[in-house]
């Protein structure tokens, strides 16, 4: 067996991402690897389904489960020996991916930072190929996580909660009380996005071990697809270059706010997600 240098001899950080790969449609993989990349980490994809679009604005959709092939190449990469310095799971195609992921996060996730977006809906609902089974499972790999990522109503679904709750306007104790019951039954750092607030705000609500943290902006009445993926992978970045929580989650909360506002001025179609291409050098800008 040919094995992979130690972590610490890589010129770049690792980091292995289950995702989807949706062909048209930006995000998941196609927004992941990009903002990963930027940032100066070696996105290594594990997907999850190949998709011909996302399900979000778009109808008869194709849709190719890839367990039987996400076996295979993790065997692959266990004979290289391979190590990782961050794990990035994302949306899963069914729920017997749920034990395909726990077995990666387990053989290669000593030493590297296992983060856990728990894709399963949004706006108050479930996704469309989203199972009680995957509901469930996904609930087992927030537990083996490092830090979590749960969108609002993500937050709600994960702690067995009405997923509608997350339309309401969030008051700063609640969002603590909410954070600290994720971080409590899952992992001890916790991100949630999206919780409308008082005042005409959205806020980003991270909590660890220093502390509970509220990141609030004004309210861009615009959505759209793949910017749970653009913050997630644009905070991983950060993390791995040493950044606190909150100051890595705020990076990519203005990023993601100022994304959207330029996307909708562009008049750009909301199914078609975030115009990343005109933006990513502005995510990470060279060091003087």
């Amino acid at each position: 067996m040919t094995k992979s240098p130690n972590r610490r001899d890589l010129p770049v950080r690792r980091a292995l991402v289950a995702h989807d790969l949706s062909c048209f449609g930006r995000c998941a993989l196609t927004v992941v690897m990009p903002v990963l990349a930027a940032g100066g980490v070696q996105p290594v994809p594990l997907p999850t389904a190949l998709m011909s679009t996302h399900t979000g604005g778009f109808t008869g959709f194709f849709m190719l489960d890839t367990t039987a092939e996400m076996k295979k190449i993790l065997a692959h990469w266990d004979e290289l020996g391979l190590y990782f310095d961050a794990i990035y799971t994302g949306f899963l195609g069914s729920a017997e991916q749920i034990g395909v992921i726990a077995h990666a996060l387990e053989r290669f996730g000593e030493g590297a930072l296992k983060l856990v977006d728990p894709v399963l809906g949004d706006d108050g609902r479930l996704y469309s190929t989203i199972t009680p089974e995957l509901v469930s499972g996904m609930r087992e790999l927030a537990r083996r996580a490092d830090i979590i990522t749960p969108n609002i109503t993500e937050a709600y679904l994960l702690l067995s909660g009405d997923p509608a709750s997350a339309l309401r306007v969030h008051t700063h104790d609640g969002l603590r009380a909410l954070a600290e019951k994720l971080a409590a039954e899952f992992a001890p750092s916790v991100v949630i996005t999206g919780a409308i607030t008082e005042g005409g705000t959205v806020s980003t609500v991270c909590f660890d071990e220093s502390g509970l943290f509220i990141i609030s902006r004004p309210r861009v009445h615009s959505s759209y697809p793949g910017t749970g993926d653009l913050f997630a992978s644009a905070l991983l970045c950060r993390l791995l270059c040493g950044a606190s929580l909150y100051h890595a989650a705020e990076l990519a909360s203005d990023f993601v706010r100022d994304s959207i506002t330029e996307t909708a001025a562009a008049g750009t179609p909301v199914r078609e997600g975030i115009l990343l291409e005109k933006r990513l050098h502005l995510l990470f800008p060279p060091q003087s």
